[in-house]
């Protein structure tokens, strides 16, 4: 009826300033209206050009909490747009980070492992992590992680952790935490977290977000976008045994009204 595409007008509008929706609500329907590996390709491009740093947080949810399949759809759009890879984007970051090196191996393990899991397989790389970290003196061997990254999927990981603990009586976290923590501890400790209770994760990240208590202000549409689909409901049984209050009505409370309110809320109840 128009002849131009509402997405790309949708994107347009989020730039600037104009009589109507706001910019805010733009960005976000237009992100909602995508397919989610299309989506996920702008998520990923936007997170490795921030201003300040590299938004290695947004780049976590995507290689931890896509499957393999959906990481190779993700690298197609992303090549498709920017006509550049995705892997060699995160290779090149600069200055180099300790995230850099687990996306490097989250990468490589996508590439080459669908959701193969395997309960020996995870008990010897559970004591392998504990000999190679709180088992021997000094900070972790970050080799030995590495190399269990790069090798295993994504549930295989999962499994691991949960290993770890039923073996030491105590999370992987934890032990990650009693080391001589540096950055690449810092990094893996919120990696594994991601990886072993993603709501916990989200909900942090989105509390952090709806009371302006992190840099990263666009977490919140990132995330209620993309876990709308998954897994809202946990999100908000864990928010409200965690926080004491509906995710809902912290939005209320915190958020002013308008447009970009009721969509964050549609999103919440499901209702978009």
């Amino acid at each position: 009826m128009y002849g131009e595409d509402l997405i790309t007008l949708l994107q347009k509008s989020s730039l600037r300033n104009q009589p109507g929706v706001s910019p805010k609500t733009c960005a976000a329907l237009s992100l909602w209206m995508l397919h989610p590996h299309e989506r996920d390709a702008i998520v990923a491009r936007e997170a490795l050009l921030q201003d300040n740093d590299t938004n290695y947080q947004a780049l976590v949810e995507i290689f931890v909490g896509r499957k393999s399949s959906h990481i190779a759809l993700i690298k197609q759009a992303y090549l498709s747009k920017h006509k550049t890879q995705l892997d060699q984007d995160i290779i090149n970051i600069e200055p180099p980070h300790p995230y850099q090196k687990i996306l490097v191996a989250l990468s490589t393990s996508h590439k080459a492992h669908q959701a193969d899991v395997n309960q020996h397989t995870a008990k010897c790389d559970a004591k392998r992590l504990y000999e190679t970290g709180e088992g021997s003196p000094g900070a972790i061997d970050e080799g030995t992680v590495l190399e269990i990254f790069t090798k295993r999927s994504i549930p295989h990981l999962k499994l691991t952790f949960s290993c770890y603990k039923g073996i030491y009586g105590h999370d992987y976290t934890k032990s990650i935490t009693d080391v001589n923590s540096g950055e690449f501890e810092d990094a893996l400790k919120k990696v594994v977290k991601c990886i072993c209770n993603p709501p916990n994760y989200y909900v942090k990240i989105l509390f952090a977000s709806i009371k302006g208590m992190t840099a990263d202000r666009g977490a919140i549409t990132r995330v209620m976008v993309s876990r709308s689909e998954t897994e809202m409901d946990e999100i908000q049984r864990f928010f409200k045994a965690k926080y004491g209050i509906e995710l809902r009505e912290t939005i209320c409370n915190s958020i002013p009204s308008g447009d970009y309110r009721d969509f964050l809320l549609a999103l919440a109840n499901k209702t978009v």
